[in-house]
C-alpha cells in the first residue's frame, strides 16, 4: 500500500514536470519601449487567453528592447525608434520593423489649476534648450492670452533611459530649431541642455506630477491615466492642435515606406498632431539561430499577425491609434518575409 503510494506520486510529479515543461514551450519574451506598453499589456493579456501563449514583456525603453534583439535575449523587441540604416548594415541577420499602432507625444505639465496652455514649436524648443526658465515669461503669455501663467522656475523633465519617445519628441525639435539641431540633435539619448532625468514614460509622468511648475513629454495615455493637463502644440499649418486620435491619425497619411521606417513629426497635414510616431516590433528575419526551435519563431509569427489584425481592436479604447489599411498591407508583407533555416514560416 505504502509503495503504491509512492509509485503514484511519482507519476504526479513526472507529470507535472511535463506539463510544466510544455507551457514554458508556449512563452515568448519580449522587452523594450514604454510608449505602448498599456497596450501591449492589453493586447499580450487577449493572445494568452486565446491562444494559452504567454507573453512576457518588460518595458524598460526602446534602447534596452533593441539592445536584448541584438544580443538575442529575446523573442522579439519594442521600439518607437526605427532603427537607422548604420544600425542595420552590419547585421548578417535583417532585423526587421513591424509598424504595431501610432501614439501621440504630449506635453504635460503641472501647474496651479492645471491650464490648458498653447505652445509653439519655437517656445517648446527654448524651453527644453533651457532659454526659457519661467511660467510667465512673455513668450508664453503672448501665445496665452487670458490666462495667469505664475511666476514660476520652469523645471524640465526629460527621460534618463534610452527612449523612443524621446526620439519622437528630439526628432520634432531637431526639425524645427535648428539650434536644437546643432546643440543637441536626436536619439534616443540625449546630452540634455537642462532638467532632471526620470525613467520610462511612467517616471516622466509620475515626477512631474509630484513638482510644482515641471514640465514633461509622455505619451498620451499616462497623461490620462494620471489626470494631467496636456498643451496644445501649434502645428506647421500654424494651428494650435490637441492631441488626439484623429491629429495622429491624419500625421499619418503618408507613402508609407515597404520597411514602414519613416518619421511622421511635424506633419503638412493641416489639422495634424505635430508629435506623432508609429512603434514597431522587431525581431529577426531568419528565425534559426542560436538553437532556436520552430515553433518557437512559428508562436511569435503567429503573435504578430495577430498584432497587425485581431490585436488592432485594443488600440482606441487605450487612446492609440490602430494602423491605417496601407501600414497593415505592409506589415503583412514584412511578417511574410520570415524565414526559418531560409523557408517562409508563414505559410499562405
Amino acid at each position: 500500500m505504502k509503495l503504491s503510494y509512492y509509485v503514484f506520486l511519482a507519476a504526479v510529479i513526472v507529470l507535472l514536470i511535463a506539463g510544466s515543461l510544455q507551457a514554458g514551450d508556449k512563452e515568448l519574451l519580449g522587452a523594450g519601449a514604454t510608449f505602448p506598453y498599456p497596450l501591449y499589456s492589453k493586447m499580450f493579456d487577449a493572445y494568452h487567453k486565446q491562444y494559452n501563449v504567454k507573453v512576457n514583456y518588460q518595458a524598460i525603453g526602446s534602447g534596452g528592447g533593441i539592445k536584448q534583439v541584438k544580443s538575442r535575449t529575446v523573442d522579439f523587441g519594442g521600439t518607437d525608434a526605427f532603427m537607422s540604416d548604420k544600425d542595420l548594415k552590419d547585421l548578417a541577420n535583417p532585423i526587421l520593423h513591424v509598424p504595431v499602432c501610432l501614439g501621440a507625444v504630449v506635453v504635460t505639465y503641472s501647474l496651479p489649476g492645471g491650464p490648458v496652455l498653447n505652445f509653439t514649436p519655437g517656445v517648446l524648443a527654448d524651453i527644453y534648450l533651457g532659454k526659457i526658465e519661467k511660467w510667465n515669461d512673455e513668450r508664453l503669455a503672448e501665445i496665452n492670452p487670458g490666462i495667469d501663467l505664475p511666476d514660476m522656475t520652469i523645471i524640465v523633465v526629460h527621460r534618463s533611459d534610452g527612449s523612443g519617445t524621446t526620439f519622437i519628441f528630439s526628432d520634432y525639435l531637431s526639425k524645427i530649431s535648428a539650434e536644437w539641431e546643432k546643440e543637441v540633435g536626436r536619439g534616443k539619448s540625449l546630452n540634455w541642455p537642462a532638467g532632471l532625468g526620470a525613467k520610462g514614460n511612467p517616471g516622466v509622468a509620475g515626477l512631474v506630477k509630484q513638482l510644482p511648475g515641471s514640465i514633461g513629454y509622455v505619451e498620451l495615455i499616462y497623461s490620462l491615466q494620471n489626470k494631467m493637463p496636456v498643451g496644445l502644440i501649434r502645428n506647421k499649418a500654424g494651428n494650435y492642435i490637441q492631441p488626439s486620435m484623429e491629429g495622429v491619425s491624419l500625421a499619418a497619411r503618408i507613402d508609407l515606406p515597404e520597411d514602414t521606417r519613416v518619421s511622421i513629426t511635424d506633419t503638412d497635414a493641416e489639422m495634424g498632431y505635430p508629435i506623432s510616431g508609429f512603434t514597431w516590433l522587431i525581431f529577426y528575419q531568419e528565425q534559426n539561430y542560436g538553437g532556436r526551435a520552430l515553433d518557437q519563431a512559428e508562436s511569435l509569427i503567429s503573435l504578430v499577425w495577430w498584432a497587425i489584425h485581431d490585436g488592432q481592436g485594443f488600440a482606441e479604447p487605450l487612446h492609440y491609434v490602430p494602423l491605417p489599411e496601407s501600414a497593415v498591407k505592409k506589415a503583412e508583407n514584412i511578417v511574410r518575409s520570415v524565414v526559418y533555416d531560409g523557408e517562409r514560416v508563414l505559410s499562405e
